[in-house]
């Protein structure tokens, strides 16, 4: 199949651009950074991009915001995500708009070169390839985010002004209840949130953590 590369760190690339073309594939473009890869795949028309999630300049998410915007331009360019950590807000993104012809693999697996072939050959042709540590971390996120939303409208909003730091007789004056209120309500979401009293303490700084692990999407 016709590959475009997108890997700012330059013995990836090279070594990336050798195995592909050992095994049968023609590398149409070899890039280092975002606008590359986006000017690479409107000249050629790849079959299949494998990108960086991290590129030039900032290093932070250019390159999967270039392959949400390919998948949205081009849905037919298959697109094999690559990363160094697990960031699964960015594969929830891409497999929010289709998973055909996806894949997101950990860069440490490119080391295992008959594995990393095979996951070309499936996203090139259509399949989905998801790393088992993205879909581990994907289901906890999930949980996290149902548990959160079964919280009520009154629990959610006791919930943020304690992520905001406030104390329980702040909550009570901000949002016009008692404090026999907001500590009902303060109790009934640690009950929610799976939180014993054997956590003391802990129990508002776990909650705030868990609310602020599902607000970060």
């Amino acid at each position: 199949m016709r590959i475009v590369i997108a890997e700012d760190a330059v013995l990836l690339r090279a070594g990336l651009e050798r195995l592909l073309t050992d095994a049968g594939h023609e590398v149409v473009a070899a890039v280092d950074d975002a606008t590359g890869l986006l000017s690479a795949v409107t000249e050629h028309t790849p079959d299949l991009a494998v990108i960086d999630v991290r590129m030039p300049p900032t290093f932070t998410d250019e390159g999967v915001r270039a392959a949400v915007l390919i998948r949205e331009q081009d849905p037919q360019v298959a697109l094999l995500v690559l990363s160094q950590y697990v960031e699964e807000r960015y594969a929830s993104e891409l497999i929010a708009g289709s998973p055909r012809g996806l894949g997101y693999v950990l860069k440490d697996r490119v080391a295992d070169v008959d594995e990393f072939l095979r996951v070309v050959d499936t996203v090139g042709g259509g399949g989905t390839w998801l790393d088992p540590e993205v879909i581990q971390q994907i289901l906890v996120r999930t949980r996290r985010r149902a548990v959160i939303d079964a919280l009520t409208p009154r629990e959610r909003e006791v919930l943020e002004a304690m992520a905001q730091g406030r104390s329980n007789a702040a909550i009570a004056a901000e949002l016009f209840l008692s404090a026999g209120s907001v500590e009902k309500h303060i109790s009934s979401l640690f009950l929610k949130l799976g939180l014993s009293p054997v956590d003391g303490e802990n129990r508002r700084v776990m909650a705030v953590l868990r609310y602020l692990e599902s607000e970060d999407r």
